[in-house]
């Protein structure tokens, strides 16, 4: 482009997208704080443990057979877990998915909720081809999450019936264009492209829940590949992507305003404020799962229960407890989004692990018994701490006249009472050994710890292989 040319083509950019391409112009791996590079390898590390405990699910198993459709030794990426090497989109899709199945992944709560490390397995799919050093890894996912975080504080699209998984396409093609290394026009082209063609209907989380729940931010994050490569060779999008006539605004989002400054722009990074999960559930009922857990020892058994009460706050109502399919979950997609199934298998269980969500459990009628027992109310007084905390209210009553209650703002793995570095590694070595051998397992740990200092991802990628 002239000169002239590239004036012209910044002064008519979407200024969504010119703030958005600015930004990630501006950062590099020095603007940084060393604080948002150590949560950047804590949340890669937290991502794979959930992609290998994933790795035996029916849905894993379906996107590996898909991959094999589309074998590439010319410009492939790993799908992890094996040795097979796949198109980048499809490793995309296939990586993104064990990733989220379990529901198990990090989480960032606001007027939208998301789970931003879904936008890991996009980075890696052209990082490996590209061989993109730890540092640009590092940097493409840090640039994400702050996009996708601010546009999750930016306007609720989950209000206005649309799925979170929509913001992914923009923050998903970012990070992959700042891999590829594309020049700001490509970039904007590479945004409305994936933009465009990726709104998600929010029927997707709603009543009885399918294998697409653990799905949907796959695809978003395989679309967003296959924009950035497009734009890479040369294809062009719709111009005004977010505030034209037929945008994003008009029609998804409605009108929204933008935080002033991003994460080093003198203002931390948004990866700071994102949630790892301690239990395998939707991450409204993680305070509820750890209430439940605390009250259990003192009630004598849950054959004693006579009713349970959780006071909660809008969104968990709106989300995991206000279908009828929430009492009567039948796949592992509903009951791990069900607060009332999440209380009852941690009272009778003592535990809420992978598990804890199997067929035996979901056709055991102790639990179903007891999820009848459950009344779910909202709460204006808790709505007021929601989404700095998700504070959930269990009261039990007993057959024996007694009554107990706890309240948890905060549960454990919230940004606010964060996992501890030997937390999050013992959820890798325990969801990973499920197919990892030991050695394996801790030779992964050491270089994903050392992500910063390595050359290229590959290797590492094809040392999960089971």
């Amino acid at each position: 482009m002239s000169t002239v040319a590239e004036k012209k083509a910044v002064t008519q950019r979407d200024s969504v997208v010119a703030r958005f391409i600015d930004y990630s112009q501006f950062l590099t791996f020095d603007k940084l704080t060393p604080e948002a590079v150590h949560e950047v390898k804590r949340r890669v590390i937290d991502a794979l443990a959930c992609a290998m405990g994933a790795y035996l699910g029916e849905p894993a198993k379906i996107a590996r057979a898909l991959c094999h459709t589309t074998e590439s030794a010319a410009y492939g990426a790993t799908v992890v877990g094996t040795f097979q090497q796949t198109s980048p989109e499809m490793a995309a899709f296939a990586n993104g998915l064990m990733m989220r199945y379990l529901d198990y992944n990090d989480t960032y709560l606001s007027l939208e909720p998301a789970h931003p490390s879904d936008n890991i397995a996009a980075v890696f799919a052209l990082a490996e081809p590209e061989a993109a050093t730890g540092e640009e890894i590092i940097t493409a996912i840090a640039l994400a999450y702050e996009i996708q975080c601010r546009l999750c504080d930016a306007a609720s699209i989950r209000a206005r019936g649309w799925d979170h998984v929509t913001y992914g396409a923009f923050s998903a093609s970012l990070a992959a264009a700042k891999i590829l290394q594309l020049s700001a026009e490509e970039t904007e082209h590479a945004m409305a492209l994936a933009g465009v063609a990726n709104v998600t209907m929010r029927q997707t989380r709603v009543g009885e829940l399918s294998h697409w729940k653990g799905a949907a931010f796959a695809n978003a994050s395989r679309n967003a590949v296959f924009a950035a490569r497009l734009a890479w060779h040369g294809m062009t999008g719709p111009s005004h992507i977010f505030e034209g006539e037929m945008g994003f605004k008009k029609q998804v989002s409605g009108p929204f305003d933008l935080a002033p400054k991003f994460g080093g722009e003198g203002v931390p990074f948004m990866i700071n404020n994102t949630s790892i999960k301690f239990w395998p559930a939707e991450y409204h009922s993680q305070s509820a799962i750890d209430a439940a857990l605390q009250l259990r020892p003192q009630l004598g058994g849950f054959e004693n229960i006579e009713s349970i009460d959780v006071d909660t706050f809008n969104a968990a109502v709106d989300i995991i407890g206000g279908e009828e399919e929430k009492w009567f979950p039948k796949s592992r997609e509903t009951a791990d989004h069900s607060l009332p199934y999440c209380v009852a298998v941690a009272l009778i269980d003592g535990q809420v692990d992978l598990e804890q969500f199997d067929e035996r459990h979901l056709a055991d009628a102790r639990i179903s018994n007891l999820i009848q027992k459950i009344r779910i109310h909202r709460n204006e007084e808790l709505n007021k701490l929601y989404p700095e905390g998700i504070p959930n209210l269990l009261k039990i009553k007993t057959k024996d006249g007694k009554e107990y209650s706890q309240q948890v703002t905060y549960p454990r793995g919230h940004a606010k009472n964060p996992m501890t570095d030997e937390e999050v590694e013992d959820k890798f070595r325990r969801l990973a050994s499920r197919v990892l051998s030991k050695d394996q397992i801790e030779y992964l740990l050491t270089q994903l710890w050392n992500l910063e200092n390595l050359d290229e991802i590959g290797d590492v990628l094809e040392a999960f292989a089971v």
